[in-house]
């Protein structure tokens, strides 16, 4: 195809949204003319699900619940007033809260003021948050923000390393759902033992958001903490960014979240309209389709080329791949259904894959970021009449081209400038287009059985820890093969998950198991000499019910 017939495509098929500053470029994804009109009905009826889904009809169905984060930015559309209410008492009471936090109000056990923000959760409670932190975050923020995100001993005492003095003036926020989520309870049970050690009371450092009830609530409650905030059943934690666990973060930080929650707000109102040719999340989801024939036989590249928006990849990795990886269909049929999303930044990843995406296997497609106005004033020129900015945009044009000179597809999202607004406008685009996406794969994009599956299977691991434990215990002094543990413990069958257990607690000084090496690993002896050496206990700071 010629520059000429390019450029005919590109205006054809442009989608302008310009009380959102954005623009949707599919021209350069070479579907068949007639590509469109065999999916408007389709894409009509998935509208109509969508409609549904607003207005409150159930979506997971594993546990019979609504899914309403577009209430977040709307509550005048949540099915019922209750609902109203509390989605604008929460609001409120993080505007105030952070207020507080800002004005000393609110103040740490020792010293005048927070100025450091310490987020632990996993998964939606934290790749959104660091995802509007990094893209929005500045050096004259009132609080600085990490997170602890894993239940990584190296990677805690990493953060708590850096924090070290700034403890005392560090404000704890505790985020999860359930009140049960393992990673979270660990890496809380690790931060509440490193205030004790700084001999400061974690209570008083300390907030969490959490649904009514839970364990992680009632231990807020009866330890009278900072604060809590809510979650909801019908909010599931890879959209619940616009909810108190992103604006809470987001308003400590000193972001505008009046600003994100009005952007995503605007999406949400165009992204519903029935004219899906100007629809830009209708498009989108057009194009996850025809990239992958309907059965996500491509990849998702994304690159965004602004460095704020490193971290869109990672964020939208747990939105697009939990919600869209299914086994069965809404009918129960075997379907595989998904497409991986990877990417980083332009031009850094161009020096990286570029080399692939151009001459190797054809099984992705690339989603361009850019943001029109890259920096506020004047830059200096680098070369003549050429700027930093001239020179990424150049790598991001080259790049296209290039792409498409190898017949690979690309489609192009512009931004006219990232600020709260535009960041809530880009989260609310991709949550709708992944739900107008299950709609016409027919899966259910509300659940996620596979993460379940992996829970379980980490609790038998652990009951077999505990298992083994208990045999080296009761066997003082006596050393054993892998072999020999594993038929004292009864699990002859899975004797390799024996060795990963035994090889890791013998790896570390927490159990007190030693091991004699006599050649060949398998040949190896394990056992305990002893108990003096194994650390206290905390068995009794775990929430009630909140054990794995």
């Amino acid at each position: 195809m010629n520059k000429l017939e390019l450029w005919e495509r590109y205006k054809k098929y442009l989608c302008v949204a310009e009380n959102l500053g954005l623009q949707l470029d599919i021209s350069r994804m070479m579907f068949d003319e007639d590509f469109l009109e065999r999916m408007s009905g389709p894409i009509a009826e998935a509208l109509e699900a969508m409609d549904r889904l607003e207005k409150g009809a159930i979506a997971n169905i594993d546990e019979h619940r609504m899914v309403g984060h577009y209430w977040l930015r709307a509550p005048e559309l949540a099915p019922t007033p209750e609902i109203k209410v509390d989605i604008e008492q929460t609001i409120a009471s993080v505007k105030a809260f952070a207020a507080d936090v800002h004005r000393g109000t609110i103040s740490p056990e020792r010293g005048d003021g927070f100025y450091v923000l310490l987020l632990i959760g996993i998964g939606g409670s934290t790749l959104g948050p660091q995802f509007v932190a990094d893209a929005l975050g500045n050096p004259d923020d009132p609080m600085i923000i990490r997170f602890i995100d894993n239940t990584d001993p190296d990677g805690i005492d990493r953060v708590l390393g850096e924090l070290d003095e700034a403890l005392a003036q560090t404000l704890t926020v505790v985020t999860s759902k359930s009140g049960r989520t393992i990673e979270t309870r660990n890496a809380m049970l690790e931060v509440e033992h490193a205030y004790r050690q700084a001999g400061l009371s974690f209570p008083k450092h300390a907030v969490a958001i959490t649904c009514e009830g839970t364990p992680l609530h009632k231990k807020a409650t009866e330890e009278k903490w900072l604060g809590t905030f809510p979650m909801w059943d019908w909010i599931g934690g890879r959209t619940s960014v616009t909810s108190a666990v992103g604006l809470l973060p987001a308003a400590l930080q000193g972001i505008d979240i009046d600003a994100l929650l009005a952007g995503a707000r605007d999406c949400d109102a165009v992204t519903r309209s029935r004219d899906w040719r100007q629809n830009p999340a209708a498009l989108l989801a057009l194009m996850w389709y025809c990239a992958g024939d309907g059965r996500g036989t491509r990849d998702m590249v994304i690159l965004p080329y602004c460095d704020r928006l490193a971290l869109f990849g990672k964020y939208l990795q747990q939105l697009v791949m939990e919600s869209l990886g299914k086994k069965l269909d809404r009918e129960g049929q075997v379907v595989h259904q998904g497409f991986t999303v990877y990417g980083n930044k332009g031009s850094t990843d161009q020096h990286a894959y570029m080399q692939q995406l151009t001459d190797g296997p054809d099984n992705f497609f690339v989603t361009f970021v850019d943001v029109r106005r890259k920096r506020n004033g004047q830059s200096i020129p680098v070369e003549e009449d050429v700027t930093t900015a001239d020179y990424l945009t150049g790598f991001r044009l080259g790049t296209r081209a290039a792409l498409t000179e190898s017949g690979r597809k690309s489609v192009t999202i512009t931004l006219d400038e990232l600020d709260p607004r535009a960041l809530g406008v880009l989260i609310a685009l991709f949550e709708r287009a992944v739900s107008l996406y299950a709609e016409l794969i027919n899966v259910n994009a509300y659940h996620q059985p596979g993460v379940e599956a992996g829970k379980k299977a980490a609790g038998q691991l652990l009951n077999l820890q505990h298992k083994i434990l208990g045999h080296l215990r009761a066997n003082l002094g006596s050393t054993f093969t892998i072999d020999e543990i594993a038929l004292g413990v009864n699990a002859p069958g899975d004797i390799e998950s024996v060795r990963d257990v035994v090889e890791h607690i013998q790896a570390h000084d927490d159990h007190a198991v030693t091991c004699t090496s006599v050649g060949d690993p398998p040949e190896s002896r394990y056992g305990m000499q002893g108990m003096n050496n194994v650390p206290e206990s905390r068995a009794g700071d775990v929430p009630p019910g909140a054990q794995a």
